[in-house]
């Protein structure tokens, strides 16, 4: 990534998003060293133009903002960095620097579940469920998702609502798992479902 800078006297905008619900949460600015220590960080660093230095959001009050993605525009002149916020963005407290709200609900919460497995599968962290479960092999993660989807006919058949939600969360999330395990996301089940829809 060439940014150029000539712009603003060596900043570019900085614009961030939270990786998750997609809200827009602050605007900054970044010079060339603002940008280096975010990514060496991995948390989103600017350049204060009133403390006229490099200046990590959260430094203060303990509210990080974890890089998940940078990106340039077309005319590289501008970022959008996604991030996961660690508590409120603004100095106000608020949820954002435009006064919104900033929750996940719970379409967000799956993507961010995704998200959450597809690193599993990466780093494979021991002590963790979801390792286990990859590491049981294929057949053994499909025999879960049958097993899970047994449990959910009999709740909606013969249980309780509070029961039925209950199994029906366990057969999604071994279902996202078995799909992380053969390459796919639950975005490629809504691709498929979009195809059928007419």
């Amino acid at each position: 990534m060439t940014l150029d800078y000539s712009k603003l006297n060596g900043l570019v905008p900085a614009i961030v998003q939270d990786a998750t619900t997609k809200k827009v949460l602050m605007l900054g600015f970044m010079n060339e060293a603002a940008l280096e220590k975010t990514k060496e960080l991995g948390r989103v660093t600017f350049f204060s133009r009133t403390k006229n230095r490099l200046w990590t959001k959260g430094e203060e009050s303990g509210h990080f903002l974890e890089v998940v993605s940078i990106t340039d525009d077309c005319d590289h002149d501008t970022l959008l960095i996604q991030a996961n916020p660690t508590g409120p963005v603004c100095h106000m407290g608020w949820d954002t620097c435009f006064n919104e709200v900033n929750e996940k609900d719970g379409w967000a919460f799956l993507h961010y579940l995704q998200d959450f497995i597809d690193r599993r599968y990466l780093e494979m962290p021991e002590k963790s469920y979801t390792t286990t479960l990859f590491k049981s092999g294929v057949n053994r993660m499909a025999q879960k998702v049958g097993e899970e989807a047994v449990e959910t006919v009999i709740e909606a058949t013969n249980g309780t609502d509070e029961g039925f939600l209950y199994e029906a969360s366990d057969l999604i999330y071994h279902l996202m798992v078995l799909l992380t395990s053969k390459g796919f996301r639950m975005e490629d089940l809504g691709k498929e479902l979009k195809k059928r829809h007419k």
